[in-house]
């Protein structure tokens, strides 16, 4: 049965990991440093070595393409190579690299496609250096224009535009919608549910929708220790009711529904002072775009009657939001049918993060594949995988693809 070389596959990524390497074993290569040159540079050229045409388009996507018999809608494998600031060594880049090694795999089995094969790297998928993430794909997708992606900058005042040209990697490929027949991304879960069930492969069937509020409380500031608390405006009492009720809402819609408080600022922030204001934000999360609704009308709801009930202005704002994405269901029974073909225990699940799949997903019939990360530890340079675990994903992406493309010897 066809598989992909585990041990290149190993070497691969571990060589791509020197690339920015930290001193605890993860990555810094934020989206269009030298680091992150470097690793479009070395891709480039192995994508070269593989007989793969070079392009990349206006926003810096790098697409390697293996011809088909045909020059029909290609089959679109990859993800991205930029990291978190303490970054781990498999998130974004073992998709890109499992895609790589499907076309190498090709190679040496001496098979042709009817489809050409397109891995792809996406700019600015982490979102940590140059706001919003996953710039690139939603470029592409039509989600942000070219002129507002090219004008974002960084703390230091650079701009996408600015580092896209210092670096090289501002390319002449229209960042637009192209006809795409299948696309995948394989990818580290970044969670704990494959791990805990003892499951190789993440047959993942669509991504969270989320939605970003920070709620404002504005109560009156006095000095801690004359005001009798019966007579105190002090947002925090609104503030602990919101939080615990936001958990509370949550727990109603569990197992997917996901509620995280992220920030909270205090004015004016002294130890012996009641402070006027308090800010705290909420992420709400859910596959379902009915029950986010229903999460997020909660959150109105009992902002709303904590303000009342302790005689405070109360304001929740929404900040970003992410609509809930399902894949293409024949792709998500090819990636199962695959797994179980090649003997891998899988378990459907859906992706709490997001990913430039996302994106894809709204113009091109789209699925993921996941593999377990040890402890479900992702954005942290500890993280960690299994060989044999990335090996498995890339030998479902390989079977997946060979479908997805037609083959011919």
């Amino acid at each position: 049965m066809r598989r992909v070389d585990t041990a290149r596959l190993g070497q691969t990524l571990e060589t791509f990991a020197q690339i920015g390497a930290t001193g605890r074993g993860g990555c810094d290569r934020q989206a269009l440093t030298d680091a992150d040159r470097t690793a479009r540079d070395l891709l480039s050229r192995y994508g070269k070595e593989a007989g793969c045409t070079v392009e990349v388009d206006e926003i810096g996507n790098v697409f390697l393409r293996r011809a088909g018999t045909t020059d029909g809608a290609p089959v679109l494998v990859g993800s991205h190579l930029d990291t978190q600031a303490t970054g781990g060594r498999f998130d974004g880049v073992y998709g890109v690299l499992a895609g790589l090694e499907v076309v190498r795999t090709l190679n040496d089995l001496g098979i042709i496609t009817s489809r050409p094969i397109e891995v792809v790297d996406w700019t600015n998928e982490e979102g940590c250096r140059f706001a919003p993430a996953m710039l690139g794909s939603g470029v592409v997708s039509g989600q942000y224009p070219l002129a507002f992606a090219l004008a974002q900058s960084d703390a230091s005042g650079r701009t996408v535009a600015d580092e896209l040209d210092r670096i090289g990697y501002r390319g002449t490929r229209r960042a637009a919608v192209r006809k795409v027949h299948a696309a995948f991304e394989a990818h580290i879960e970044q969670g704990p549910i494959l791990e805990r069930a003892n499951a190789t492969v993440g047959v993942v069937t669509g991504i969270q929708g989320a939605q970003w509020f920070d709620v404002h409380l504005t109560g009156q500031s006095c000095h801690a220790g004359p005001t009798p608390m019966e007579l105190r405006r002090d947002p925090w009492r609104a503030a602990t009711g919101v939080i615990e009720a936001a958990y509370a809402i949550a727990n109603r819609y569990s197992p997917w529904a996901r509620c995280t408080i992220g920030t909270v600022a205090c004015k004016p922030g002294a130890r012996n002072t009641v402070p006027a204001e308090l800010t705290f934000s909420v992420d709400l999360r859910h596959p379902d775009a009915a029950v986010l609704e229903a999460m997020v009308a909660a959150l109105y709801a009992v902002v709303t009657a904590e303000c009342e009930a302790h005689h405070l202005e109360g304001r929740v704002i929404p900040v970003w939001s992410m609509p809930p994405t399902a894949f293409d269901p024949q792709l998500v029974q090819l990636i199962e049918r695959s797994a179980a073909t090649l003997g891998y225990a899988s378990l459907r699940l859906v992706s709490g993060a997001g990913h430039d799949s996302l994106h894809v997903a709204q113009y091109a019939p789209t699925a993921m594949i996941f593999v377990p990360c040890a402890g479900g530890l992702s954005h942290n340079e500890l993280e960690s995988a299994r060989l044999d675990d990335l090996a498995a994903g890339a030998n479902v992406l390989l079977h997946a693809v060979l479908e997805s493309a037609g083959t011919r010897r």
